[in-house]
């Protein structure tokens, strides 16, 4: 009987002695299991993403002075037309009856001037009679200047070079005249140079410069790569959620919303292959270091005496072994951060794993604290 403890004894021995050396086993692979990247060097470049909408850098509205008819169109979409050419006729016929009867009266007015000054120099009339007749004179002029204005804005010019956007209005249509809403005959747009006009947020907003390069692309030519300089930053939001003097803009800067900016881009299209209303897809090249070192962001890590990468090397026996460098860092990429000081070369490995090994299992006292190893 006393046999069969004593083996039971050195079984359970055994498999303690056993369990202990799966285990240390365990801890010993998972010291090994270190993802790592390189130190490298490379050229490293911050951008600031954005959306934006392809415009012409002018264009303007064709409307009439004066609310007629239009009689004709003489252009089409996508016409080329210069400053000063006839575009449009609008119906004159009520004008021009409006100008023979202004005439009519400055004829009355300038006869009856004429004779009450030989009247006045005679003494038959009065210095205000005179006086009279000079203003109804000058009065009738006036009208006749204003009449013959009318008829001169039935006739339409273009009033800048440009191509002819969309379709205009169709004969027959009533153009009528305003400051508020007058009717567009046409829209005349200079596409020679494009520009995009895109919303940054708030949050990267003071990271862009007037002068500074940006890439985008379009829905149309995915693959083509276009390039833009900025030209202008908008001083307010795209709300302009500050002016509390406005109960829209009160409801707005109460609200969570995103505050976003305008930035203006110039954007060179030697092909003439953008169009007015595409969407454009901007990196704004924020920050560009020539051949850095860096590291991946991954990699990099922080305490209480700043920011370090674990550098891992091999001892003697081939293991791996973790060491802590202390770094300072410059302009953040994507995927990497420019090294600016640490004893760092490239090449070296640098930890990407934040747990590089495994805590060790707690071991229990006595047999309950003991777990069975896997056979």
């Amino acid at each position: 009987m006393k046999w069969k403890i004593l083996i039971a004894a050195v079984l359970i021995i055994g498999a303690a002695v056993g369990y202990k050396f799966y285990s240390d086993k365990i801890v010993e692979d998972a010291a090994k299991n270190y993802d790592t990247e390189k130190v490298v060097r490379m050229d490293l470049t911050k951008t600031v993403s954005a959306t934006g909408t392809i415009q012409p850098r002018n264009s303007v509205e064709v409307s009439g002075k004066v609310t007629a008819r239009i009689q004709d169109i003489l252009v089409e979409e996508n016409d080329h037309v210069t400053e000063g050419q006839v575009v449009a006729i609008l119906d004159g016929k009520d004008y021009r009856a409006q100008l023979d009867q202004a005439n009519f009266t400055l004829t009355n007015a300038r006869q009856k001037l004429e004779r009450t000054e030989k009247l006045y120099n005679i003494g038959a009339k009065s210095l205000q009679e005179l006086q009279d007749a000079q203003y109804e004179y000058d009065r009738a002029k006036s009208s006749v200047e204003l009449a013959e204005d009318n008829v001169n804005q039935t006739v339409i010019t273009a009033p800048m070079d440009g191509v002819v956007v969309g379709e205009p209005k169709t004969p027959g249509t009533m153009a009528v005249q305003g400051s508020t809403n007058p009717t567009v005959i046409m829209r005349i747009a200079d596409l020679s140079e494009k520009l995009v006009k895109a919303k940054v947020d708030e949050t990267d907003i003071g990271s862009v410069k007037v002068g500074e390069q940006a890439t985008f692309t379009v829905d149309a030519y995915p693959e083509k790569i276009f390039r833009a300089e900025v030209t202008k930053i908008s001083q307010t939001d795209t709300t302009n959620s500050w002016d509390t003097s406005s109960s829209t803009s009160s409801s707005s800067s109460s609200s969570n919303a995103v505050i976003y900016y305008y930035v203006t881009f110039a954007a060179p299209d030697d092909e003439n292959l953008l169009m007015p209303a595409m969407t454009a897809r901007l990196d704004i090249i924020v920050g560009q270091v020539r051949d850095a070192l860096c590291v991946p962001i991954d990699a990099l890590k922080t305490d209480a005496k700043g920011s370090y990468v674990e550098r891992i090397t091999k001892d003697a026996k081939g293991k791996d072994v973790a060491e802590k460098v202390y770094i300072t860092v410059g302009l953040y990429g994507e995927e990497f951060v420019e090294v600016t000081g640490g004893n760092l070369n490239p090449g070296d490995d640098v930890s990407t794993t934040y747990e590089a090994a495994q805590k060790k299992p707690t071991q229990g006292g006595g047999m309950g604290g003991m777990r069975r190893p896997p056979f």
